[in-house]
């Protein structure tokens, strides 16, 4: 057997392979630049994909490399079946898919189908009159008698949700920039093509999808007004606190019941596939996890979900993790969660969660295995294995139209989105010989892969220590938990699955502390980098440390 068959043979054997998975994101414009014009590429990914596999991850997901004019960095599309230039063709990418297989990696790929580029065929032909064929396809609406938009709907990215168009006489909605505007799922026939855009990838051989704005496919018909939020239940987890969008309760231009019906239908296309996932990512701040929920109920919508709680600014503590994960299965008995702590929109938690922090090795080392020990999948950020800081850049230096619009107070999405380094030694961190896209921090450097390979005490060999020491007990991707002590500084639960009980114990503090260990039986751990002490039925825990035990 070849080893491409073996691998095949590997990556089609388990339906629930995203149950625990590790999946690991790719910032296409920012992992690697392989022509030498600044910008990250598929080929760039594809010649990476070794560092993918070193570090144990199960799958990829890509964020969006279609066609667009790049508005929003890719998450505007104007061709959901070709890839945009700067990246390559279809051909590289189905030469990635190749590789990724090879090498055991599964691909997961951004669907952006809330909304289009406002340079998408369908919307320059809908804006064109009010009689053509995909007039519908979008959501217009007549304005106010005083000229005024439709309702009191606000866009992310500041400002009203409607834009007017001159030709139509008619406001059309766009959640995000005016330059997106939203697609009208519900007409059939816009339906029918976001299904068509999904089996073109799964035919092309990719094995899911990450959704994004997922709850943001449909509005309300009649088009009311949100109501007012109060301060009291205000939070910054979707949107900064600088931004007005915070100020209203989301009930009319997202989180529509319609979607579920549309959810099982993208569900039931998958399900012609073998061995297909998806993960939905659900904005809002109110309903996110009871969102998460229903999304992932009865076997027959997402497979997976996640909310934004541990990517808000709030902090990680005991408390909250136990709070949040108790939320979720209550929100979700049937659902299952992915967590992240980071991605391509929000602060890189090293920083989000540093300030202060002495040891960020050791700090980015704990949240690093805390995050692989939780119940549900787990979604790692480009760099976060090597406790890249966030950016600081100068405003010159923005490229990000949410930053730009609410800068200073907001400095939007940039500093989480520098390029990757993997040579200390090289031009631009080895990201490539041109000037990139971003700037790479000088900070950044002795950072790079090439600087903490083969360190035992480097974070990122930490990840791949921890990756290999997860893979070798299911109870961790498979596993129910069961928190026993919530009391800062610790956090300590049991997961369980079959016949294995893990006893799992984080000091989430830069002081030492210590943790009544289980009445239960129990086998101390090794191989999980960690060390700690048992002393007269405690552990004692160094700062920023963990236990993990077999109860026997």
């Amino acid at each position: 057997m070849s080893m491409t068959e073996m691998s095949e043979s590997i990556l089609q054997a388990d339906k629930d392979w995203w149950r625990g998975a590790v999946i690991y994101q790719i910032y296409p414009r920012s992992y690697q630049d392989s022509n030498g014009d600044g910008i990250g590429d598929l080929k760039g990914i594809t010649a990476r994909l070794p560092h993918v596999a070193s570090l144990g991850a199960d799958a990829i997901w890509i964020s969006p490399f279609f066609t667009s004019p790049m508005k929003d960095f890719g998450y505007d599309v104007s061709n959901y079946t070709d890839v945009d230039g700067i990246f390559g063709n279809l051909a590289d990418f189905d030469a990635l898919i190749a590789e990724a297989h090879r090498l055991g990696i599964r691909v997961m790929i951004d669907l952006v189908l809330s909304h289009t580029s406002d340079q998408h065929p369908w919307f320059v032909e809908s804006r064109a009159s009010r009689a053509n064929a995909k007039a519908d396809w979008y959501v217009w609406a007549d304005s106010k008698p005083d000229g005024t938009p439709p309702n009191n709907w606000l866009s992310i990215f500041g400002g009203s949700a409607w834009a007017w168009d001159p030709t139509r006489l008619q406001y059309y909605l766009h959640n995000f920039l005016t330059s997106q505007p939203d697609l009208n799922l519900h007409n059939p026939d816009v339906q029918e093509a976001l299904l068509g855009v999904e089996r073109f990838w799964l035919e092309r051989g990719v094995d899911g999808f990450r959704l994004d704005t997922i709850n943001f496919y449909f509005h309300d018909k009649q088009l009311r007004d949100n109501p007012a939020l109060a301060p009291e239940r205000r939070n910054a987890s979707t949107a900064p606190a600088v931004n007005p969008y915070n100020y209203q309760e989301h009930l009319y231009d997202k989180n529509q019941p319609e979607n579920l019906a549309f959810l099982k239908r993208f569900r039931a296309v998958m399900d012609e596939f073998p061995a297909i996932a998806a993960v939905g990512e659900v904005g809002d701040s109110q309903r996110g996890l009871e969102i998460a929920g229903e999304y992932t109920s009865g076997g027959d919508k997402m497979h997976m979900c996640y909310a934004f709680e541990f990517l808000a600014p709030d902090a990680l503590t005991p408390a909250r993790v136990a709070e949040v994960l108790r939320d979720f299965h209550k929100a979700a008995p049937e659902g299952w969660a992915c967590w992240a702590f980071s991605n391509h929109d929000v602060v890189r938690h090293v920083s989000r969660w540093g300030d202060g922090v002495a040891d960020r090795d050791a700090h980015a080392k704990l949240l690093a295995s805390l995050l692989m020990s939780l119940r549900g999948s787990v979604c790692i950020y480009q760099g976060e294995e090597l406790a890249l800081t966030e950016a600081e850049l100068a405003f010159e230096d923005l490229k990000d139209p949410y930053g730009i619009q609410f800068w200073p107070d907001f400095k939007g999405r940039d500093g989480c989105r520098t390029p990757m380094v993997w040579d200390s030694t090289a031009a631009n961190g080895g990201f490539g010989d041109a000037k990139p896209w971003l700037p790479v921090p000088a900070e950044h450097l002795n950072r790079a892969v090439s600087a903490q390979k083969d360190d035992t005490a480097s974070v990122m060999e930490h990840y791949r220590r921890f990756l290999q020491f997860r893979k070798a007990h299911p109870a961790f991707a498979k596993g129910e938990i069961e928190f026993r002590s919530t009391d800062a500084p610790v956090l300590a639960f049991v997961r369980s699955h079959g016949n294995e009980k893990l006893f799992c114990a984080f000091n989430m503090s830069g002081t030492a502390a210590t943790v009544d260990l289980p009445k239960e039986p129990v086998e101390a751990l090794d191989g999980h980098g960690f060390t700690a002490e048992i002393k007269n039925d405690k552990v004692n825990l160094p700062a920023w440390s963990a236990f993990f035990a077999r109860l026997v």
